[in-house]
């Protein structure tokens, strides 16, 4: 199992806690985009100030780039970073996409096949002529087909953010990694079982991909409250993040057996009663989805990802002592691969 750490880079202090991140071991620094700084910029200022560790956006948002800006901005950063860029995608939702970028929120999951065939198409040198339900290049009129002036690069790892069964398919059908989301290890298969049927589909296993979960971490003793902050903290994902019948965090969980759940803490949230619906989201949501506790209970729940068949785990940490919480997980982390290993 390898350690991963998300961050925003949005200082100084942000660039010095990645170079140490790389000092500890750690194998991949994830930057995200939301509607705020953009996700690719930080990793250029990166690729320049560190080494070994790779460099990767978690996520970049399908549709807010054509696939063929993408892909110059992906060759530039891999040339930057001596092949060490990784390019993870996800479709976002539509108050995202329509209320930030102005681009209809419609087909995602096409959307990301025909990007992600277009971003390979360029990075290996080919002449860029695509028939795609969604993108035809070059389209008619005055353009012609042409070829990147850039060399072809090293194949550039491309991560799929998905949590929808048919995006998942897809993940297991064309991409180089899953970054998963608000998964419970003791459900898991809520998610494997379509990224299963992908793989099989593109004639490969699972183990083919890489398996990444994104979790807060934190050493605590007081499991409770550490677990019922976390909780409270979903009501946010459960009742704004995605347009109503739309929100593909509900429809994960749901997915694993808390669907009633789920409901009634949406319910509570378009009500206007925020402080209900947090109190309302079941505290092993907070727990069971997360790194809390002692180094011990820490090292357990890691058992259960690395069972399921997790093989990344993307840390998130806050706090001024964010990188003392690395170090300690780097350790629990390895400690576990010591261990003998029985992925199901």
């Amino acid at each position: 199992m390898r350690v991963g750490v998300s961050t925003l880079i949005q200082g100084p202090g942000d660039v010095e806690f990645v170079i140490e991140c790389e000092r500890l071991g750690v194998d991949t620094v994830w930057v995200p985009e939301v509607w705020g700084y953009d996700a690719m910029t930080p990793l250029g200022l990166l690729a320049g100030k560190t080494a070994t560790i790779r460099l990767a956006t978690g996520i970049v948002q399908l549709g807010a780039r054509t696939p063929a800006m993408l892909a110059m901005q992906s060759m530039s950063l891999q040339m930057m970073s001596r092949g060490r860029f990784v390019l993870g995608v996800g479709s976002s939702g539509p108050r995202i996409m329509e209320g930030w970028h102005g681009v209809p929120f419609s087909r995602p999951v096409q959307l990301t096949r025909e990007t992600i065939d277009i971003v390979r198409m360029i990075a290996r040198g080919d002449r860029l002529e695509y028939e795609g339900e969604l993108f035809q290049l070059p389209p008619d009129g005055f353009g012609r087909s042409i070829r990147s002036l850039a060399p072809a690069c090293e194949s550039i790892p491309m991560y799929v953010a998905s949590l929808g069964p048919r995006n998942l398919e897809l993940t297991g059908e064309i991409a180089d990694g899953w970054l998963g989301n608000a998964m419970m290890p003791e459900a898991a298969e809520a998610f494997l079982g379509p990224l299963r049927v992908g793989c099989e589909r593109g004639g490969r296993s699972l183990t083919d991909l890489d398996l990444v979960m994104p979790v807060a971490v934190e050493f605590t003793e007081d499991v409770e409250e550490a677990s019922r902050r976390h909780a409270d903290g979903y009501a946010f994902t459960i009742g704004a993040m995605g347009a109503p019948g739309k929100n593909f965090y509900n429809r994960a969980f749901a997915a694993q057996g808390l669907g009633d759940d789920v409901a009634a803490v949406a319910e509570l949230w378009h009500a206007g009663k925020r402080e209900e619906a947090a109190a309302r989201v079941p505290i092993d949501i907070g727990f069971k989805t997360n790194l809390l506790g002692p180094a011990g209970t820490i090292k357990e729940r890691l058992r259960l990802y690395r069972s399921a068949g997790i093989t990344s785990m993307q840390a998130k940490v806050s706090g001024p002592n964010r990188i003392d919480i690395v170090a300690q997980l780097v350790d629990v982390v390895n400690e576990l691969n010591a261990e003998p290993s029985e992925v199901k």
